[in-house]
């Protein structure tokens, strides 16, 4: 019989579905050049012309995809974060409140960023400097949940409530997969 994750290994799974997303839209573009060699700095890989045009065409959709699936991935993620662990966390693990609110603040900024590259037309120079800086925001915020509250939250919470709390979120995600779009 195969043991299902508790809600704190549920998030550090999908933690780690982020970290693969935000490899795949560096190695994607918009720069490939960001290891300081000439990578047409700020240049949104369909923007490209001449014989790279195709080439650069292909690299924008995908990295248009990619960004695409890490804001849906980020939009479900955090909602079922702030639904189904942090009142439980503010409610009894110690300083919960306070671990909640830094969380909770992150995730404002991550969906700034998130509509903020939405709203980017194709070519926008702001395209590169906008994933730096909601990678640099991700890795740290990911590294703080897992080291701050998951830690608190283990600490506190008897496994059978981590359990009990992963099995309402796997039925409310199955519920809304069901419910289709």
């Amino acid at each position: 019989m195969s043991r299902r994750p508790d809600i704190l290994g549920e998030f550090t799974a999908e933690h780690r579905a982020v970290e693969e997303l935000l490899a795949r839209i560096e190695a994607a573009g918009p720069n490939p050049g960001a290891d300081g060699t000439d990578g047409g700095a700020g240049v949104r890989p369909g923007a490209a012309t001449g014989e790279g045009a195709a080439d650069g065409a292909g690299r924008a959709a995908e990295l248009d995809q990619l960004i695409g699936r890490l804001t849906d991935l980020l939009f479900s993620h955090c909602a079922a974060e702030e639904e189904h662990l942090f009142p439980v966390v503010q409610h009894d693990v110690p300083d919960g409140g306070a671990l909640v609110f830094r969380c909770i603040h992150d995730h404002l900024a991550i969906g700034q960023y998130l509509a903020d590259l939405q709203a980017l037309p194709p070519g926008d120079p702001a395209l590169d400097t906008l994933l730096r800086g909601l990678a640099e925001l991700l890795r740290r915020h990911l590294a703080t949940e897992e080291k701050q509250l998951f830690t608190a939250a283990r600490k506190a919470l008897p496994a059978a409530t981590r359990n009990a709390l992963a099995e309402r979120l796997r039925a409310d995600r199955a519920e809304i997969a069901e419910a289709g779009p």
